[in-house]
């Protein structure tokens, strides 16, 4: 991990080194670009064609069937099934508290007018559930809850299949407990085109969520113009701030909980105590050596840095530049700086609050914004599962109240049609 140093780099050096490293957008746009054309082109074909060039399978059928799923759920071992039901019902007591506040009061804003907001379940909603180097079936909880509980009329998912053809038992069984019966077998690219646009077999969603690779994200903003997408949600990252107070062996644990995501995560130290940097990395080392995914992890740890501060206001202001979609202050006095941090898409307060908590169980959603978009962006919520509709109700002594007020304004912007609306309603007696 390169080591720098907080007070030795300009403003413009910390944005660089805060900037993520993607491959070339060019190589990336031209490949997407021909995913594109030939799903809108050629549909089913394309995905059955497409699943064979990039994952060397030969698919008989799109979507999964009901008797796939149930074989899936009897693979399931049942202390996971325990343990998915618990992260289930922690998900939905959070993301069911978040209904409370969506629909707003009404408001009489001028004597006689009443304004208000009603939150409406967008109809058609498409998962995109990853499946790379690991089944990530704990994202079916994250998107399929909080779908349901915002009153989706049509949810479904897009997850790539294994070597085997198949997709993993555990992803199966949470879209199962969830409601979610239209499974279909295709990942990368051509899963968000096939949503947005449409195939044969998979239907056109109003809205588009799930994280996903390079491909998978730069494909969500190349479709947002058609279709709603939740956020850019690319490789997984984590900032952990730690001071002399920190215990140096769940540092490195945080590190390294991120850096096993895959060769292009990026985990960030933020460190104002350097005296126990070096039991620090040598953890990491240590720990490194002992994870069954330590060849991904060492390559991940090369994107990642370290970066000393003289104090903790100086950690959070890096943070607050670097934006992370995972923000850990693994310190034990962390209350007094909670209201420093600016930018960040999900934090975890405290040397025990470990991200492992928020990426399953703790109820909080894990699909969170990354490279930087977490200074514009939210983390998935009820919210991103709707729209909000404004309504207002105008009577006669509302009208009268308000009318001189309208037409002056419309007559200054030109807009006759607008002034003749309010002018043929004055003194009407039906």
């Amino acid at each position: 991990m390169k080591i720098y140093r907080y007070n030795e780099l300009s403003l413009e050096e910390k944005n660089k080194i805060c900037k993520r490293e993607n491959e070339s957008d060019e190589n990336i746009t031209k490949i997407i670009q021909d995913i594109k054309k030939r799903v809108i082109k050629e549909k089913d074909k394309a995905i059955i064609d497409l699943t064979y060039e990039f994952d060397k399978v030969k698919l008989d059928n799109i979507k999964v069937t009901s008797k796939e799923i149930q074989k899936a759920i009897s693979e399931v071992d049942e202390n996971l099934k325990k343990a998915i039901n618990i992260a289930k019902n922690n998900i939905e007591k959070f993301h069911k508290f978040q209904l409370d506040n969506l629909n707003s009061e009404k408001i009489e804003t001028t004597k006689g007018i009443f304004c208000y907001r009603k939150f409406l379940p967008i109809e058609n909603v498409g998962l995109y559930i990853p499946n790379g180097s690991a089944p990530l079936f704990s994202t079916v909880l994250m998107l399929a809850i909080p779908a349901k509980i915002a009153g989706c009329k049509e949810v479904f998912m897009c997850t790539p299949v294994n070597k085997t053809g198949s997709i993993a038992p555990e992803i199966l069984y949470c879209a199962d407990i969830c409601g979610i019966k239209d499974i279909y077998k295709v990942g990368g690219a051509q899963a968000i085109y096939a949503m947005a646009y449409s195939t044969q077999t998979i239907k056109k969603a109003d809205k588009i969520f799930g994280p996903g690779n390079r491909f998978v994200t730069h494909a969500k903003m190349d479709v947002s113009s058609i279709c709603a997408i939740d956020m850019p949600a690319g490789p997984s990252e984590v900032l952990v701030v730690a001071d002399k107070s920190s215990n140096p062996k769940f540092v490195a644990s945080d590190i390294l909980a991120q850096a096993e995501h895959g060769v292009t995560s990026q985990s960030v130290l933020v460190l104002s105590n350097e005296e126990i940097l070096p039991e620090i990395l040598n953890e990491v080392e240590k720990q490194t050596d002992k994870s069954d995914r330590k060849e991904i992890i060492k390559e991940s740890l090369k994107n990642s840095f370290v970066v000393l501060t003289e104090t903790t206001e100086e950690s959070i202001d890096f943070s607050n530049i670097y934006a992370p979609e995972h923000l850990i202050l693994n310190f034990k006095d962390y209350k007094q700086y909670i209201d420093l941090i600016k930018n960040a898409g999900s934090v975890f307060l405290g040397e025990y609050s470990s991200e492992s908590f928020g990426d399953y169980a703790s109820g909080t959603n894990h699909t969170l914004p990354t490279s930087g978009f977490a200074k514009s962006y939210s983390g998935l919520n009820i919210e991103s599962f709707g729209k909000q509709i404004t309504f207002q109700e105008v009577t006669k002594e509302g009208f009268d109240n308000l009318a001189d007020t309208v037409e002056i304004m419309a007559k200054k912007e030109l807009l006759t049609a607008h002034y003749n609306s309010v002018f043929v309603r004055r003194d009407y007696e039906k």
